[in-house]
């Protein structure tokens, strides 16, 4: 079976990482238009790196949990083909050792304005972070803000064409071009299913599991190699 699987936010929310909507987290303390825009990152660059590199150093204390390893085991069973698509940053599907494409981009990762080099991120990115590439002062986290391209998309594209199952897991999937996903997937036939806390819009998919990742995930994957 071909199976595509579309992670956000809501599966890393149980190692400790914050969504969007948490109050109180590091996204409740900045604008979206003041960090995470390329408008931003020329107007204010301190802030945008000093936010990211909060960001890094959020997620470099937590693990993968029972979610991410559910998925990683699918994955290694071998008796489907699995492609795994997040829209996460952070990097706990490939610490669970899965093989992930980010379209968002990555945290770990930094990007050279000027010559496109990407290399790992240090800890703390200051601003003018010189590339190792070019030397350009132009260094700037490796991930897809508002406005830009996300990765991968004719991978994707080719790998839900012949789908037979698309899943969404911790995402609303309202936020294109993921909104698009489960449409693809239903015009070619693809059984859809969504894992989330909340169903994000009824009708949307064939089949909804309601409950916390770390149980519904594992449940799901155990039927699936049943």
């Amino acid at each position: 079976m071909n199976i595509v699987i579309l992670t956000g936010a809501g599966i890393s929310a149980e190692s400790g990482l914050g969504t969007f909507r948490d109050e109180g987290g590091l996204w409740a303390q900045h604008r979206i238009e003041d960090v995470a825009t390329p408008e931003a990152f020329a107007r204010d660059p301190a802030l945008v790196q000093g936010f990211y590199n909060m960001r890094r150093a959020e997620a470099a204390t937590v693990a993968p949990n029972a979610a991410h390893h559910a998925i990683a085991e699918l994955q290694r069973d071998g008796r489907h083909e699995v492609l795994l698509v997040t829209q996460n940053v952070d990097g706990l599907h490939g610490a669970a050792g899965s093989e992930v494409l980010h379209i968002h981009g990555r945290l770990d990762r930094a990007l050279c304005a000027a010559c496109g080099h990407r290399w790992p991120a240090p800890m703390e990115m200051r601003v003018g972070e010189r590339c190792p590439n070019c030397g350009a002062g132009a260094g700037r986290p490796d991930v897809v803000w508002f406005g830009e391209i996300p990765h991968g998309l004719d991978e994707i594209d080719r790998t839900l064409s012949a789908a037979d199952l698309f899943a969404a897991i911790g995402t609303s999937g309202e936020v294109y071009p993921a909104a698009g996903f489960v449409e693809m997937a239903r015009a070619v036939g693809a059984r859809t299913v969504e894992l989330n806390l909340a169903p994000s819009r009824p009708g949307r998919f064939d089949e909804v599991r309601q409950g916390p990742a770390t149980e519904t995930v594992p449940a799901w994957v155990a039927e699936l190699l049943a």
